[in-house]
């Protein structure tokens, strides 16, 4: 299987941590976003909406990043990150569709105007953009936050996809200067997700400056 990727993507960054969590081997193609091969003709026979991650599986064309993490397992025989009974697929879908749709939104707007833009030259941060990132984080932060008190992984009591593609998205909190330091559970539980070999094994080296 071919993933095409970039080592600084959330979204990308989330389909290699199944694939290392399940030693699932990949043929990883760097896609240069910098650069704008996303948006090139070969990139978008690909994924037509000129994103990464694109997972090619002998022909079979998948994107949306969530949609390949649950492939990922399916096709892995005695995999625990996504439970085969209903309740407990129904409840790790429940956090992949809501980080899809509320955390990583929301981080990707102080990513791109604190982290991307400093690397991409494209100009200073714009304060009301950041006011707005920094409280829809705040606002799903505490979410998060407060469901992760007295549990360890999000859901399931153990981990699986939900852990793994929430956690990619606070994966350039630093850069990105996320507003998470007053969620004590949120920070622990993220904590104990960068303890995982996956994580290190995944970890891209981050530009300076």
């Amino acid at each position: 299987m071919k993933l095409y990727f970039h080592p600084l993507s959330g979204n990308s960054r989330r389909v290699l941590l199944v694939a290392a969590h399940l030693d699932v081997p990949l043929e990883r193609i760097v896609v240069d976003l910098p650069k704008g091969e996303q948006r090139g003709a070969p990139h978008l026979k690909l994924n037509p909406n000129g994103r990464v991650p694109v997972l090619d599986d002998d022909g079979f064309l998948l994107w949306e990043s969530r949609a390949i993490m649950q492939y990922l397992t399916e096709k892995t025989p005695g995999q625990t990150l996504l439970p085969t009974d209903a309740r407990g697929r129904a409840d790790v879908s429940r956090w992949l569709f809501w980080c899809s749709a509320h955390m990583a939104p929301a981080n990707t707007i102080l990513v791109f105007e604190n982290f991307v833009k400093a690397q991409t030259g494209r100009g200073p941060a714009d304060p009301a953009e950041v006011a707005r990132g920094e409280a829809l984080v705040a606002q799903n932060a505490q979410l998060l936050d407060a469901h992760l008190a007295g549990r360890t992984w999000v859901a399931q009591e153990r981990l699986t996809l939900a852990d793994l593609s929430l956690a990619a998205s606070f994966a350039l909190a630093g850069p990105a200067r996320l507003p998470i330091s007053d969620y004590a559970n949120l920070r622990t539980w993220l904590g104990r997700v960068q303890e995982l070999e996956a994580w290190k094994r995944t970890a891209p080296s981050l530009p300076r400056g």
